[in-house]
C-alpha cells in the first residue's frame, strides 16, 4: 500500500525547494518505512543542487535523516516499527569493498545512492502517478516519510533514549565523515599534530575527534574568525586565520612537520599547501567537493623520499551501524559535543536554512520535520 507524504523538491538552483505532495512506493523485503523527525542539510545536498554531482533533477534530496520507523520489509532485521533510527549511506552489502567493511567505497555505490531510482531501477517515490527521483543516499529524507535500507538505517542505542532525534540526525553524514577520517581513515595517533582546514561540520567534527585521539596540537584554519573561535571551544588548541599566512605560522608551532593535514575546503591550492607541511610519515586526508576539472602537484621525490601519503576519504572510512554507536556513546559522554553546531529550522524554513548555511552563520542547520 502507498504511502502519502509531503516532500521538498529539488529542481536545480534557479529555482527554490518546494514542498509538494508525494507517494512512496511498497516497501520491498530489505526495506523501511520511516516517519521522519528530523534531517540534517549537508553540502552534498547542495552540490546535487548545483549539479556537481550526477543525480538526476529534479530530485527529492536529504540524507541525515533520523525518525521513527513504521513498517519493513519481510527481511529486515535492524529495526521493527516503534524503533528510533538515524539513516545514513546505503550500500551493495556484496562488492570486493563491502565485503572488507568498507562500505563508502562500495563498487555499486551510484545505484544505491545516487541513481534516482532504486538499485534495481524501480522508483522508491511518485508524484501525480509519476516515478519522482528519490533514494537519494538510501533515504531521500527531505519528506516527512521516507524509504530506507536494511544496510543504512541504524537503530538508536538504549543509552541515547533521551537525545532527540533532532539531535541525532546529523551524525548521519558530515560528523560521521570529519571524525571518521581522524579516527578511521588517518587513524590519529596521540601526541602527533594535526591541522584541519576548514572548520564547517566535517572539519569541527574531525577536531572534536583529533581531541578524543589525543593529537596535539590540533590546528584549525579558516578565513572565518567566528568559526575559528568555536573550534577553539570544541578542542583545537590553536586557530589561524587562512587570510594571514596560515601556513609560517604552523611551520613556527611544529618545525618537524605535521603528522596529519586533513582538507575539507577542495580547494587545490590550499591542499598542496598543506601538503608541504607534513613530516615524514605524514598523512593529508581530503574530503573537499573539489572541481571535478582540478589537478593536484605535488613534488615527487618529497613524496617518495619522506614516505608521505595523500588519502582520498569518502565517509570517514565508517562501517555506518558500528560507527555511529560509537559516536553516540562519545556523544553522551560528553567527547563530542556536536550540539553546538546545530541550529534548527521548521520544514517549511529549508530555503532559509540553506541560505543560513551558505552565508556561514549556521554550521549545521537541522530541518524538523515531524514529532517523536
Amino acid at each position: 500500500m502507498t504511502t502519502q507524504a509531503q516532500a521538498a523538491i529539488c529542481y536545480g538552483n534557479d529555482r527554490p525547494f518546494t514542498i509538494e505532495p508525494v507517494e512512496l512506493a511498497d516497501l520491498k523485503p530489505d526495506e523501511l518505512l520511516v516517519r521522519v523527525v528530523a534531517c540534517g542539510i549537508c553540502h552534498t545536498d547542495l552540490a546535487v543542487r548545483d549539479a556537481q554531482l550526477p543525480v538526476p533533477l529534479p530530485v527529492v534530496l536529504g540524507h541525515e535523516g533520523a525518525g521513527i520507523v513504521e513498517a519493513v520489509g519481510n527481511a529486515v532485521t535492524v529495526a521493527k516499527p516503534g524503533d528510533r533510527v538515524v539513516m545514513s549511506f546505503n550500500s551493495c552489502g556484496d562488492c570486493p569493498s563491502c565485503a572488507v567493511d568498507a562500505p563508502t567505497y562500495c563498487y555499486n555505490f551510484y545505484p544505491h545512492n545516487w541513481s534516482g531510482r532504486r538499485a534495481d531501477g524501480t522508483p522508491s517515490m511518485m508524484r501525480g502517478g509519476e516515478p519522482m527521483n528519490a533514494n537519494f543516499f538510501g533515504q531521500s529524507s527531505f519528506a516527512t516519510h521516507a524509504i530506507a535500507h536494511e544496510l543504512n538505517v541504524v537503530r538508536v542505542p538504549d543509552s541515547a533514549a533521551q537525545v532527540p532525534l533532532e539531535r541525532l540526525a546529523p551524525i548521519g553524514c558530515g560528523l560521521m565523515t570529519g571524525a571518521g577520517a581522524v579516527l578511521r581513515s588517518m587513524k590519529v595517533r596521540a601526541g602527533l599534530p594535526i591541522a584541519v582546514f576548514g572548520t564547517g561540520t566535517v572539519g569541527m567534527a574531525a577536531i572534536m575527534a583529533a581531541k578524543i585521539a589525543g593529537a596535539d596540537p590540533i590546528i584549525a584554519v579558516d578565513v572565518n574568525d567566528e568559526r575559528l573561535a568555536l573550534a577553539r571551544d570544541l578542542g583545537a588548541t590553536h586557530a589561524f586565520n587562512g587570510r594571514d599566512d596560515a601556513p609560517a605560522k604552523i611551520r613556527e608551532l611544529c618545525p618537524g612537520g605535521l603528522g596529519y593535514v586533513f582538507d575539507t575546503t577542495g580547494i587545490n591550492t590550499v591542499i598542496e599547501q598543506a601538503w608541504d607541511l607534513l613530516a615524514p610519515k605524514g598523512i593529508c586526508g581530503i574530503v573537499g567537493a573539489s572541481d571535478p576539472a582540478d589537478n593536484l602537484t605535488f613534488n615527487e621525490a618529497a613524496f617518495m623520499a619522506g614516505g608521505r601519503t595523500v588519502m582520498g576519504i569518502l565517509g570517514g572510512d565508517s562501517d555506518v551501524g558500528p560507527f555511529l554507536c560509537e559516536l553516540i556513546e562519545h556523544h553522551l559522554a560528553g567527547r563530542f559535543p556536536y550540539e553546538a553546531l546545530i541550529e534548527t529550522f521548521s520544514f517549511e524554513q529549508i530555503n532559509e536554512a540553506i541560505a543560513a548555511s551558505e552565508s556561514g552563520r549556521v554550521v549545521k542547520p537541522v530541518l524538523v520535520i515531524g514529532t517523536e
